[in-house]
């Protein structure tokens, strides 16, 4: 197979396809016989990073990344993912398997593949607490006019033979205080309470277990990497009821935090119900419902909650109001932003200047540098986690986008390729995400000239000055349009947002060329801007900081609609060995400088306050002003 090189050969899929249509047609699993079974790639919550106990699609097929979708009928099988993943996939599946390389003119949607393979009146079934709500409409709708069906299948079908199944887990919450979250729980449901008399709502449904955390004020360790935890919520205009494992509640500080046990006013009052009760409630609430009300719930929560609101009182929207507010960050956690992303920059500033004395040794692999920047990362303040797991890629694996060190794929750092770094971190004040991509020998003009064209992007979206109310999608060909002129591009997105100890990736802001509904970005906002190029089987290159959406004042202001621009938050030098500096406008060249300059007095000032010497000699080496 092609790229499998000394990679981990594919998991032999055949028995598990084979039980998995056995299931496909027993009674004990399903009313009438199914032709096909959809497995997606989410959980119930709709999340992108997944427990153990949710990787179904992963146990089925062997890809292992975080997007895609398994589809298997009595002949096929196929597994449908985005371009982040197309090296990574084609080495994961064995033959059993058809990889559908998803943005490519020649692939067929789920849809339209469904259609040239299933037998006429076929019933395809999903589990109906996976699938988001707009997916299975769209799903449905294509099936039904081609005379086949969609079904519910209430158990899951991957379950009852998937022997090693993980429980969910249920860990402790940590209770985030106002230093940490600028605003009370009891503020945050005021709030959204007004929203919802706004818009004449009764009941507002929350699935998406980023809001809940933030909504609370609360935050757990249920999904790696994501302080999360397993809930649901239903809030009334004058009730809370939160659906969770009672387990997590034990620690007395956190029942004091919801107040659980003191005379709260009524309107605060949280009613703690078991998770799994979160069907019956609402079914429960819908049966009391008055003519006219309306019950919110996002149009990307699993079909199975949003099918139990009926239609007439059902209000679909596709970012919350939660959504939204948590996009904005409030001024206490800017300031907790603007710390974690100078505790992270000392962690860098010091692997970095390890890596220079240890790379030319030749004893630093990929897995040895990715665990050296986490254990750097663990001795800064408030440290809690990785936020994802750390990209650290020499040579052909860089141009693997979502590529994460195996054994078997270890490379040694060297004197004669790139090496490609995308890490970050969860601190208790903030969420980090950097990447930067160096070499510690001497590149080849062909490396440093596209290294350049994507700096430019990178600079292009940093600098760029842009009116309120603009759609990050618009920015996003202002990060492509050096790599554009030269006939080269990239097929990821060039940015997302980040929560604030939260998820590394949140919506409903980004700078994708994928989406058109993104929400307009505003001040407060927080995103990536990380533009890349990738050459198949020689090297990976991508700019990652993270940057604040912050007003801007230029000359003129038409209309009365206010500017805006970036800032970054991300304070780690960008090698400029790797550019090819002849290629830079002076206005590129004084950005560089600049953002330098601020690298080497806030970054500086406090590698001077913890004593690291070493990284920072590093760090003076590596702002020099451009010559």
């Amino acid at each position: 197979m092609e790229g499998q090189g000394k990679g981990m050969p594919p998991k032999i899929t055949t028995e598990l396809l084979r039980q998995l249509r056995q299931a496909m047609k027993n009674s004990k699993y399903i009313t009438e016989p199914i032709q096909a079974y959809i497995v997606p790639s989410g959980d119930a919550h709709q999340s992108e990073y997944i427990a153990p106990c949710d990787c179904r699609r992963e146990f089925i097929s062997g890809f292992t990344g975080s997007a895609g979708t398994a589809i298997i009928t009595e002949k096929h099988a196929a597994i449908w993912t985005d371009g982040r993943y197309f090296l990574q996939a084609a080495q994961q599946i064995d033959k059993n398997w058809t990889l559908m390389k998803m943005g490519l003119k020649e692939t067929p949607s789920q849809e339209d593949w469904l259609l040239s393979v299933l037998p006429e009146g076929s019933k395809v079934g999903v589990d109906p607490w996976i699938i988001p709500a707009d997916q299975w409409k769209h799903m449905s709708k294509a099936l039904t006019s081609a005379g086949h069906s969609l079904v519910p299948v209430q158990e899951n079908l991957i379950d009852p033979f998937w022997t090693d199944r993980s429980a969910r887990p249920s860990s402790p919450l940590i209770v985030l205080g106002l230093n940490y979250t600028g605003m009370t729980w009891q503020d945050k449901i005021t709030s959204l309470r007004t929203k919802m008399a706004d818009r004449k709502i009764t009941w507002f449904v929350i699935t998406a277990l980023d809001e809940i955390a933030w909504l609370f004020n609360l935050r757990g360790a249920d999904i790696e990497y994501n302080p999360v935890f397993f809930a649901y919520a239903i809030i009334g205009r004058s009730s809370i009821r939160l659906f969770i494992n009672g387990d997590c509640m034990a620690d007395p500080a956190v029942k004091e935090h919801l107040q659980l046990n003191s005379s709260s006013k009524p309107e605060f009052k949280v009613q703690v119900l078991p998770y799994e009760s979160i069907l019956t409630e609402l079914q429960g609430v819908c049966g009391g419902l008055g003519p006219k009300e309306k019950v919110w719930i996002s149009d990307k929560a699993s079909f199975a909650l949003t099918e139990a609101i009926p239609k007439i009182h059902r209000s679909l929207t596709p970012s919350t109001p939660i959504c939204l507010a948590k996009a904005v960050k409030n001024a206490t956690e800017i300031e907790g932003m603007r710390r974690a992303h100078i505790k992270d920059a000392v962690a860098l500033c010091e692997l970095f200047a390890w890596l220079d004395k240890e790379v030319p040794k030749g004893t630093v692999t990929e897995i040895s540098s990715a665990d050296k920047a986490e254990e750097l990362r663990r001795q800064q303040k408030d440290f809690v986690d990785l936020s994802f797991p750390t990209i650290s890629a020499v040579g052909p694996n860089g141009a693997i986008i979502h590529y994460s060190p195996l054994p078997e794929t270890n490379r040694t750092l060297s004197l004669n390729e790139l090496y490609l770094i995308d890490s970050g971190a969860q601190f208790k004040d903030g969420t980090t995400d950097v990447t930067r991509t160096v070499h510690f020998g001497t590149p080849t003009a062909y490396e440093k000239e596209c290294f350049t064209y994507v700096l430019k992007g990178h600079i292009a979206v940093s600098a760029a000055v842009f009116p309120n109310g603009t759609k990050g999608h618009l920015l996003d060909s202002f990060a492509r349009s050096a790599l554009w002129e030269s006939g080269l591009d990239y097929l990821h997105g060039t940015g997302h947002g980040v929560g604030c100890f939260l998820n590394v990736h949140e919506g409903p802001c980004g700078i994708s060329y994928k989406t058109f509904a993104d929400e307009p970005l505003e001040a407060g906002m927080i995103v990536s801007d990380e533009p890349g190029f990738y050459e198949d089987g020689s090297f990976g290159i991508r700019i990652e900081n993270v940057v604040l959406v912050v007003p801007a004042k230029p000359k003129y202001n038409y209309r009365n609609r206010g500017s805006l621009t970036f800032e970054p938050l991300t304070l780690v030098p960008i090698q400029v060995k790797m550019m090819n500096t002849d290629m830079l406008t002076q206005k590129e060249r004084d950005w560089v400088d600049e953002y330098h300059k601020q690298c080497r007095e806030v970054v500086g000032a406090e590698l001077e306050r913890q004593g690291r010497h070493a990284a920072l000699q590093w760090l003076i080496r590596e702002t020099q002003p451009i010559a």
